[in-house]
């Protein structure tokens, strides 16, 4: 074996350097201010055959135990500046501005706090502590619950541990002998850990810094000083295991960056988060309700919030019917048999609502609409000239969310999807799906989404019980979605094992103005259900085919996008979204003739009007619509009447002054025509 390896920097440039040196040390090697700066290291096997384009993120999320404990990917991977380096790879040195630097902070954070825990309360038990997107949390086992004191008490501790600057140090041993010692000291949780992510006879990795050791896989920032800013925000409870029966665990949040400034911009946007809270929003503006007595997770649309919802579903259905769809109606609820034949009996059962039994058989509600499309396709013969046929439907379905997982609109137990399934060739598909990502970027513009991100899921081979058909059929499906994205250029993180178990999906997530990702339009590849319904068509051959079969849906659902409208936008919706467009507010009683008079002229142009005809003064009345976020409100006196005019107010302007009807009423309706975001 050669004692020198190749490393590859960015620039293309490859260094020969003796086999286990570290990250750090080539840092220094091109710059000593370089090697301040850097925090972590990513590295690739020079052979990898990984795209360019994309980034593989593993099976395991990252804030998962798995990625604490499992043993590290021999492919693209981050490790410790202080890690030797074995092999030939391609090395990235990631500063304090990578993304995935402020990760690695955190997770350095949590070890932090876990150590101030055990400073202060020596009988605690430690589970896991991930960083996640916002900061990092510990799960932690004490009989008695933490005080504000006590975290107070926590975070004082971790700016001493912070002061000591205590190197974080790798080390590894036998698992038989980590056992032993967590088995000693009564450690259940890190127990568990290393029997469910490590194999008998292995080696596992523990990180030190000063007396603190924790079980796993790394990788952390070169010491403790490195976590320079840093709270524990609050605790919360937890089963172990999430058993009800276990032990009831204690979850310490926090979180962390690398600096002061970084740390006070996040409690900003966490206020400016709370206060665009759609559900507060929903109430304020009288948008939409979640009755007690009708359950949780069932959405009352009110009379505003409903004619959102109509704008929404009507710009949908013109654009599908525009797009060569055709608009269809299904049961909400079917057969139990159908969803055995679907897969969904079996695979999808524990988001199901149990079977009713009626008379002739058992029957449940529709978790999704696609057997009922393809009931549609089977129930008359299809020529290959026939194709593509593609279905659309608003149509209503109902999952089974847990208790406590509910969450205003984003997380619903009875939703209606924008769903569409598109019946076609093989020789079809990547056409067709090319097609529904470029419906899918059309829908989030015309809503005001400039900006997403788009995930590639795919099976996990190795969990065959969780997925249908053969694997030539994933690898070719798989094989097409790839093709589209990467003929349109678009930039995309492939996601192993997180497919349907029919097929793999585009999801395509929108960035809201707050820079939050939300998952809500998704395409899917599904070559089982086709075949588990024995679709055909008869081909340019004269002989019989088996068509494949796309879901998509676009809005995700009306209720989630709904909601995220509501928060991106903070109740303020644009022109034509607005439930109220135009508020009229007449000075007085005298001008009610002719406000009347404005209100007729502005519906007549199909603007939608509320005149506030109370005996109020108009400074309350303005305030008002204000509150209510009307895009315009409309002041008239005895100026305005004598000229056909109206003095205008705009939403986030103020007070524009007096201009003919006529003028508004041109403005007005060019900017609900073209859907513009502004005013």
């Amino acid at each position: 074996m050669s004692e020198q390896i190749k490393i590859q920097l960015p620039d293309g440039s490859v260094r020969e350097v003796p086999r286990g040196t570290t990250a750090f040390e080539v840092a220094t090697s091109i710059s000593p201010r370089l090697a301040s700066a850097v925090v972590v290291a990513r590295v690739k096997p020079l052979n990898s055959n990984e795209g360019s384009g994309t980034r593989d993120q593993g099976s395991e999320d990252e804030g998962s135990e798995a990625s604490m404990y499992g043993a590290a990917s021999g492919g693209e991977r981050l490790v410790d500046l202080a890690a030797p380096l074995t092999e030939d790879v391609a090395l990235e040195l990631l500063k304090e501005s990578d993304e995935a630097s402020l990760r690695v902070v955190r997770h350095s954070a949590a070890h932090v706090m876990a150590t101030a825990i055990l400073e202060l309360f020596p009988e605690t038990k430690l589970g896991h502590g991930p960083a996640t997107d916002s900061g990092f949390f510990y799960d932690v086992y004490r009989e008695t619950p933490f005080t504000e004191d006590d975290l107070a008490a926590i975070e004082k501790r971790m700016a001493d541990v912070v002061a000591r600057d205590e190197k974080f140090v790798r080390a590894e041993e036998p698992r038989e002998k980590g056992l032993a010692e967590y088995k000693a000291h009564g450690d259940f949780m890190k127990v568990h850990f290393i029997e469910r992510f490590t194999k008998p006879n292995d080696v596992i990795s523990l990180y030190r810094n000063g007396n603190f050791t924790d079980f796993c896989r790394g990788p952390h920032v070169p010491s403790t000083g490195r976590v320079r800013a840093f709270k524990v925000t609050s605790v919360a409870g937890a089963y172990w295991l999430g058993d009800e029966k276990n032990q009831q665990l204690q979850r310490v949040y926090g979180t962390a960056f690398f600096n002061a400034k970084d740390m006070e911009a996040h409690f900003k946007r966490l206020e400016e988060i709370k206060a665009r809270d759609h559900r507060v929003l929903g109430k304020q503006l009288d948008l939409f309700s979640i009755q007690e007595v009708a359950g949780a997770g069932l959405i009352f649309w009110h009379p505003k919030g409903g004619l959102i919802r109509k704008t929404m579903e009507d710009w949908m259905r013109e654009e599908c019917i525009r797009r060569g769809y055709q608009m269809v109606f299904t049961p909400h609820i079917m057969r139990r048999e159908l969803w055995k034949i679907s897969g969904h009996d079996g695979y999808y059962a524990e988001n199901m609502y149990p079977p009713m039994e009626l008379d002739d058989a058992e029957y449940r509600l529709k978790p999704m609409n696609c057997p009922g499309h393809i009931l549609i396709y089977r129930n008359s013969p299809k020529s290959y000239r026939d194709l593509p046929q593609r279905y659309a439907e608003l149509g209503n379905v109902y999952r089974y969310e847990r208790s406590g997982t509910m969450h205003g609109l984003l997380r619903v137990r009875g939703f209606t999807q924008d769903d569409a399934h598109i019946f076609c060739t093989p020789e079809q598909i990547e056409g067709e799906i090319a097609a529904c990502v470029e419906f899918a970027d059309s829908v989030l513009k015309a809503f005001g989404f400039a900006e997403f991100k788009v995930e590639l899921s795919t099976w996990d081979p190795r969990d065959t019980k969780n997925y249908v058909g053969e694997a030539e059929h994933w690898e070719g499906a798989v094989a097409s979605l790839r093709k589209v994205l990467d003929a349109k250029g678009i930039e995309y993180k492939v996601i192993p094992g997180e497919a349907a178990f029919y097929g793999p999906k585009i999801d395509i997530k929108l960035v809201d103005v707050l820079g939050r990702l939300w998952q809500l339009s998704t395409v899917q590849f599904d070559f089982n259900l086709p075949q588990r319904f024995e679709l055909e068509y008869t081909g340019e051959d004269g002989e019989k085919h088996r068509p494949v079969m796309v879901h998509r849906a676009l809005f995700g659902s009306v209720e989630r996008f709904f909601g995220v409208l509501i928060e991106h936008y903070a109740g303020a919706f644009p022109l034509w979204l607005a439930p109220v467009q135009v508020g009229l507010v007449p000075i007085s009683e005298k001008h009610l003739d002719y406000a009347n008079a404005v209100k007729a002229k502005l519906e007549a142009a199909g603007l939608r009007v509320e005149l506030d005809a109370r005996n109020e003064k108009m400074n309350a009345k303005i305030r008002e619509f204000t509150l209510q976020k009307v895009p315009f409100v409309l002041v008239m006196g005895d100026k305005e009447a004598a000229s056909d005019a109206v003095s205008v107010r705009t939403r986030g302007k103020g007070d524009e002054g007096s201009v003919a009807l006529a003028a508004f009423i041109e403005r007005a309706t060019g900017l609900a025509a073209s859907r513009s975001a502004g005013l």
